[in-house]
């Protein structure tokens, strides 16, 4: 049959009887090539209505105005859209794992609501494309931040695309994602905090940056690139104002607080000493090299000379191994961050100042802005309070760890209840690593280490003895 045209539409007959309707719709504004919306139909007839059917639409501006897929959209999205470079990584990470292969190739038109709700609710059952189907694995559902982050992402892509018309409504704005999960902090128990500083304290530095970090609430990324030029050890004081950022190739880079805020946190009298005992420690390190600590030097290091920042995975992972071998309940560093804020409001320091302290950008912050004639007075305060909540670091009554610390740890205990006196001699080598069933070396290690304490006075060929 003949096709029968119109000024924009027309109806063409198909193999096997049928027809189809075809208007044409305009230029792409995406591709920029012409659009046509076609609809099939059992007779002439119907295909006449149809055409008709799509002119109106197409008058009435119903039809989407591109053929852009949900990928090239968010790509259009990345283009324009400012990140920090973790975030972007996220959202990328994201977009490759879950976005990409559920709709990276649809026509964003086509994406509905209803199909990114249903999309969400499969995600929250299981992480896998498996609908609970596959016994190959253990559903385990993907976390509502997640959900809500890639929800976030197509959300903010689209409204590109109605603003750029491509499409004209945002079904993304639409649909709900789930809801936030209300935050449970469990900061640590000062029994915890002080059995990790205690453990912590056998290497300065470490114990220092712990310390530091329960005293100013600090972020891990502000602790590792702060420099001595931060430092106002004559006025007690330390200034935040950066944070380190880890580029693809794996290198420190330092860029503004997550907040985008500068803040300067009070010190206390024993924090002080801590840092100028660090100090004097890290320019003894740099004389025997042949160099001095320049100002412009980090802080915590793992350079020699302090000219490179420590980086933040490696104080995660050494926080996390000393947590575990503590037995505390969390080992995420930033559970020390709870615990700071925890404390100080307990303790009634104002929530500006500890806002403040934390570096969160919100009502506090800004409060702190027009008070900042008495807030430096009272964040000297909350710097006291929070030095004499935190327990101070005893190494000896850190957890026992290795075999000779357990066998010191005892013995101490019979000094200590008597069971051994003063001028009383010790059990010999021999008779102690019998009863203890350890070697002669862990025991001579263990005396060792109460003769260091100061409790008992031992020589060679001489059997030990309570001081």
């Amino acid at each position: 049959m003949a096709r029968q045209k119109r000024a924009r539409g027309y109806v063409e007959a198909r193999p096997g009887g049928t027809f189809r309707a075809v208007v044409y719709a305009g230029k792409d504004t995406f591709t920029g090539k012409n659009r046509y919306l076609r609809e099939a139909a059992a007779s002439e007839k119907e295909a006449e209505k149809l055409v008709t059917k799509l002119l109106n639409q197409v008058d009435e501006e119903r039809q989407p105005r591109s053929s852009i897929t949900v990928r090239q959209t968010i790509d259009k999205w990345f283009e324009v859209a400012e990140h920090e470079r973790s975030t972007r990584k996220r959202l990328e990470q994201l977009l490759r794992t879950y976005l990409d292969p559920k709709f990276g190739s649809t026509q964003l038109s086509k994406v509905t609501a209803e199909d990114l709700e249903r999309f969400y609710a499969a995600l929250r059952r299981c992480k896998k494309p498996c609908n609970g189907r596959r016994k190959d694995h253990e559903c385990k559902g993907l976390s509502n931040s997640s959900i809500r982050s890639m929800h976030f992402m197509l959300r903010a892509a689209t409204d590109v695309a109605v603003r750029y018309n491509y499409v004209h409504v945002n079904a993304a704005a639409l649909a709900r994602p789930p809801s936030f999960k209300r935050p449970e902090p469990d900061p640590p128990s000062p029994e915890e905090i002080a059995a990790v500083l205690n453990d912590a304290w056998r290497d300065l530095a470490w114990g220092v940056l712990l310390w530091l970090v329960m005293i100013t609430g600090a972020r891990r990324g502000e602790v590792c690139v702060l420099r001595w030029l931060d430092v106002d050890l004559a006025r007690g004081t330390v200034m935040i104002e950066r944070a380190a950022d880890q580029n693809e190739d794996g290198q420190i880079e330092e860029k503004g607080t997550k907040s985008g805020q500068k803040r300067k946190i009070g010190l206390d009298p024993f924090t002080v000493e801590l840092l100028q005992a660090h100090h004097r420690a890290a320019s003894e390190q740099c004389k025997s090299l042949g160099t001095e600590l320049q100002t412009s030097g980090f802080v915590f290091s793992t350079a020699p000379d302090f000219s490179r920042p420590i980086r933040p995975d490696t104080v995660t992972s050494r926080y996390r191994r000393t947590a575990i071998r503590n037995n505390l309940r969390s080992a995420r560093l930033h559970s020390i961050r709870h615990y700071s804020a925890t404390e100080l409001l307990n303790s009634g320091v104002d929530l500006r100042i500890v806002s403040g302290r934390l570096g969160h950008g919100s009502g506090g912050a800004t409060t702190l802005r027009f008070y900042s004639a008495w807030s430096e007075k009272v964040d000297k305060a909350a710097a006291g309070v929070l030095a004499d909540l935190i327990p101070r670091p005893n190494p000896n009554l850190r957890t026992p760890q290795s075999p000779y610390e357990v066998l010191a740890a005892d013995l101490r205990t019979a000094i200590s209840d008597g069971t051994y006196s003063p001028g009383d001699p010790l059990p010999t080598t021999t008779e102690l690593a019998a009863t203890h069933k350890v070697s002669a070396g862990t025991v001579n290690r263990a005396i060792a280490m109460l003769k260091a304490d100061g409790l008992v006075e031992a020589s060679r060929g001489k059997r030990a003895s309570v001081v």
